[in-house]
This record gives structure tokens, sequence and C-alpha cells, in this order.
């Protein structure tokens, strides 16, 4: 048994939530804390996950909250670096008429992103069943050379390696740049997921089974996971393609943190089946799990402090019966 079932490297920073207007009439933020990778640590360790982070905050304000808000969780954060010459990442979020988001980074040069490969704690990829990851930290060379020598050191060891690509537009100097960092986290993953709007980004594919097609072509991914939104997920392993439909809720508010809540129910399902011998029946019961806790998030301000829990979930899924 390994002392860890997923350790997670990325970013971790302040979600600014619009939360209405003061008195005065001025946009009103809340500070959640965030962070794609860390979303998917604190939804796991609500389901009794052993978890772990590697990344960096600033010596701040931001900074000690977010580690705070780490230890509180449960989320070792012996692998999180503090340090007093960089400021915290925040990302300001916009929730669009439609539910979409619109990001705003403070980030150039942001803490997460001044992570260098002397700062990785290599025992914790040791120690480990998954190695998660994102784009997020490959942005950038030093980041991007310590996300890749973690993701190589836990791999070697036996972990799997889960990849989840995140694009944010505003950070790259240039998508041809994002494409290649991918395009790395295809080559070697054993579990991606990937959105919708992602896959077609990538393969040029609207159709999202040639989509699929386009990947397994080029890279060996054993399981591929496709999110999309409000017409469910599918997921791809072997011969088998399924599908399930979305749980659409009435208190829908933003769906910050929906795409990090279904990766990690699925990483959850992963850690209790294993990746051989996935199922029609195992992933669909996999998918409508993810499907319920994603909805869920999505009536909820913020991600990591509201990661919903295993009777909550299953409340949800029981009631499509």
């Amino acid at each position: 048994m390994k002392k860890y079932d997923v350790v997670a490297l990325g970013e971790l920073l302040m979600d600014m939530t619009d939360n209405g207007v003061s008195a005065q009439g001025n946009t009103l933020f809340e500070a959640n804390p965030g962070g794609a990778p860390c979303n998917v640590l604190a939804l796991l360790a609500g389901l009794s996950h052993r978890t772990a982070f590697i990344g960096k905050v600033g010596e701040d304000l931001f900074g000690r909250k977010l580690k705070g808000a780490l230890e509180e969780l449960g989320i070792d954060s012996s692998g999180l670096c503090v340090d007093p010459k960089c400021r915290t990442t925040l990302a300001f979020v916009e929730t669009k008429a439609d539910g979409d988001r619109d990001f705003s980074f403070y980030r150039n040069p942001g803490a997460d992103m001044m992570l260098e490969k002397s700062d990785i704690r290599e025992e914790l990829l040791c120690e480990t069943q998954i190695f998660h990851f994102g784009t997020l930290s490959m942005t950038h060379e030093g980041v991007r050379e310590a996300t890749r020598h973690a993701a190589e050191c836990a791999k070697a060891r036996g972990a799997l390696i889960s990849f989840d690509p995140n694009i944010r537009e505003p950070l790259w100097d240039s998508m041809e740049e994002a494409r290649k960092q991918t395009e790395y986290g295809l080559g070697i993953c054993d579990i991606l997921k990937i959105s919708d709007n992602e896959i077609t980004w990538l393969t040029g594919e609207e159709d999202y089974d040639r989509g699929v097609e386009w990947i397994r072509e080029r890279y060996y991914v054993p399981l591929i996971l496709v999110s999309m939104g409000k017409a469910g997920s599918r997921a791809y392993y072997k011969d088998l393609a399924v599908e399930r439909p979305a749980f659409l809720q009435e208190g829908t508010i933003e769906t910050t943190g929906a795409g990090d809540t279904f990766m990690g129910c699925m990483l959850h399902g992963v850690l209790r089946t294993g990746l051989e011998g996935l199922t029609e029946e195992s992933l669909g019961e996999m998918l409508t799990f993810a499907n319920a806790a994603a909805s869920l998030v999505t009536t909820r301000k913020g991600a990591l402090r509201v990661m919903p829990k295993e009777q909550e979930i299953r409340k949800v899924v029981s009631s499509r019966g």
C-alpha cells in the first residue's frame, strides 16, 4: 500500500467570485479557495481518500488562508511551498447570463507559476497511486520543468498519471504552445479528462467520437473522459464508449469546479475498481456518480471548500430512479 491515493500538482489560488453589489453599488467579490488540481483533491479527501498537494503560494494573506484551507480539508500540505518573494495568484471569475465563465488572472508572475524542479518533494511522488496535473502549471518554463519532472518521477514509480488540460487561453503566450504542452500530457497520461470545447480545439472535430479517435491514433490513453456540460459525459475505454446524461439542478448559480468535481469522482471510481477490467456497467455507474456530484457543485459558490459528500451525491443519483 502506498501512503497516498492521489497526489496533485499545480495551481492553488483564490477565486475572487462575484457576490453581488454593496450598498454603494460596488461589485463585491468573495475570496474562495480554488485551483483545479486542489479542487480534485478536495473532492477526493471528502470521500475519505488520502491526498497530497504540490505547489506554491505567496507568504501573504491569501497564501496563509489557502494553506489553512488545505489543512482544514485534510489534504497533506507538506509539498506546498510558501515563498516570501511571490504573491499568491488571484483569479477573478465573472459568471455570464448563460452560466459560462470569464476569468481575469492576476498572475504575471504569480506564486503558482514560480514552482521550480528543486521545490518538488519526490517522496510524495514515490508514495502515490495516482498523480494528477493540468496545463496551468506548464505555461512557463520553470514550472513546466517542475511539472514534467514530477509526472515522470511518479510514472517511473508505478503511479497512474491523470491529466486534465483545463485550458485557460489568457494565460498562454500562444495557443500553439498550449497545444504542445497538452500533447505532452496526452503522451504520458493513463487517464485523460477533456471538455467538449477542448477536444474540438485540439482535434478540429465537432464529433467527439471522431475527436477521441484522433487522440487514439496518436497516443495510448487507456481511459478518456469527455465532459459535455449540460449534455452529460462520456467514457472511452478499449472498445467501449459509454455515455450518461447530466443532472440539471434548479438552483444552479455557476459552473466553477464542476469539471474538477467530475474528475475527482472518476478518480474515486478508478481507485475503487482499478484501471484494468472496467466494464460498461462500472463505467456507467462512475459517470452517473460524477455527473451527480458535478451538478451539486453548480449550486454553490466556489469549489474547494464546498465539495459534495458521498451521501448527498447518492441522494441525487437515487432521485433519477
